[in-house]
């Protein structure tokens, strides 16, 4: 199966028929309970427990106020970051600070609340810092009012884990997401590479097949009127390569492909004499690894495809050879060059064979020749590993 069924193929089992749904982060609606810490504050106020309870109840208004709005921008990454986040949080803790010193007992409560506020909307250095100033403050206040039933480190340590913890589960939960996306985009890149991968092999295979075809064909047509024998033998041809190819295409389709260079320089050996064009392989150094082969057969394809179309040549030079570091394959041809330069210079087939070759540290380079015609050179490190189809999909499952 090729990379990119694997990535888009449903679900299998029980899961197919239904979405599947993954938990996400938590969203603000879950600090929202904290604010039961204030019951005992409002208690205090309900039961004419609370000096000045006009004070004290638009001071427990408006903490309960600028509590929701600072959670719910701490959801959003950019009102979190905006100064108005900060200018609430300032407004947050005058308030806390005030019904602390001013009431004690249950309004200590509130730091804890506060911390809360701060773990959603501080990051980095600026948490710690914050949340152990914010902490040291409410085990003071609560040491000097000393009369909330808990001790005064108590309170301290509540306040430094509250907001510890928020802000450690939503960074988490931030990552996590991130992670995801992150997972999606790979995921979509590899079917984008494999769609890549099969429209350059069908571009490949095609270019070639059918240039082989109508070459056999026109050798076939002239061969008619004067020797019916040869002409057949040529259309006994032009079908062999025509179940070739159909072979090919179903391989491709399916990922399965992959060439070899020493079958593709018999095919172009025959290819080029039907065309007219004398083929000349010369090859030494010692057996290539798969990887090469692969590349470097796809190499000779093309170069053969743009000799029999475009060249007007009556000679085409191969030669394999090896230094201690290198590979090469060079394709020499005595025409004239293309009619339409950028056709094969910059085409689709030599483009995306560059491509393929850049990927493994190789190189392909073309253009017209020293003594004319056209040049066609690829290299690549003996150790190529080509990660074709069969790789790609062994890696994703």
């Amino acid at each position: 199966m090729s990379l990119a069924a694997h990535l888009t193929r449903p679900p299998k089992g029980p899961r197919r028929g239904r979405r599947l749904r993954r938990p996400g982060p938590p969203g603000p609606y879950t600090l929202l309970p904290w604010l039961l810490l204030g019951l005992g504050a409002f208690s205090n106020l309900w039961q004419g427990e609370t000096p000045n309870p006009w004070i004290g109840a638009l001071g427990l208004l408006a903490f309960n106020s600028l509590y929701v709005s600072v959670v719910f921008r701490g959801f959003d990454r950019h009102k979190r970051d905006s100064p108005t986040s900060y200018r609430l949080l300032v407004a947050m803790g005058a308030i806390t600070f005030s019904l602390a010193i001013g009431y004690g007992g249950n309004w200590l409560l509130f730091f804890p609340l506060l911390s809360l506020a701060c773990g959603t909307i501080l990051r980095g250095r600026w948490l710690g810092a914050g949340l152990i100033t914010l902490a040291l403050c409410a085990s003071a206040v609560a040491a000097w009012r000393g009369d909330h039933p808990s001790e005064s480190w108590t309170i301290g340590y509540g306040t430094f884990i509250s907001g510890a913890v928020t802000a450690a589960i939503l960074t988490l939960s931030e990552t996590v997401m991130e992670l995801r996306a992150t997972r999606q985009e790979l995921a979509r890149s590899a079917v984008e590479q494999e769609r890549l991968r099969f429209s350059r092999d069908l571009h490949d295979l095609l270019g070639h097949t059918l240039s082989v075809i109508v070459v056999k064909s026109e050798a076939a047509r002239r061969l008619a009127p004067h020797d019916l024998d040869a002409a057949l033998e040529q259309v006994d041809d032009i079908e062999s390569v025509g179940r070739q190819a159909l072979t090919e295409i179903r391989e491709a389709v399916t990922g399965y492909r992959e060439g070899s260079l020493s079958t593709e320089l018999e095919r172009a050996r025959s290819v080029l004499t039907a065309a007219g064009i004398e083929p000349v392989i010369r090859r030494s150094g010692p057996p290539l690894e798969p990887g090469t082969e692969t590349l470097l057969g796809w190499v000779a394809r093309e170069a053969v495809t743009n000799a029999v179309r475009h060249s007007g040549a009556t000679r085409c030079v191969f030669t394999v050879g090896s230094t201690p570091d290198q590979v090469h394959l060079t394709v020499t041809d005595d025409g004239a060059g293309p009619v339409d330069s950028g056709a094969t210079v910059g085409g689709t087939g030599l483009k995306g064979l560059a491509e393929r070759l850049a990927a493994v540290g190789g190189s392909l380079e073309s253009g017209p020749g020293a003594d004319g015609g056209f040049t066609v050179e690829a290299r690549l490190p003996h150790d190529t590993a080509y990660r074709g189809p069969r790789a790609a999909e062994a890696e994703c499952g």
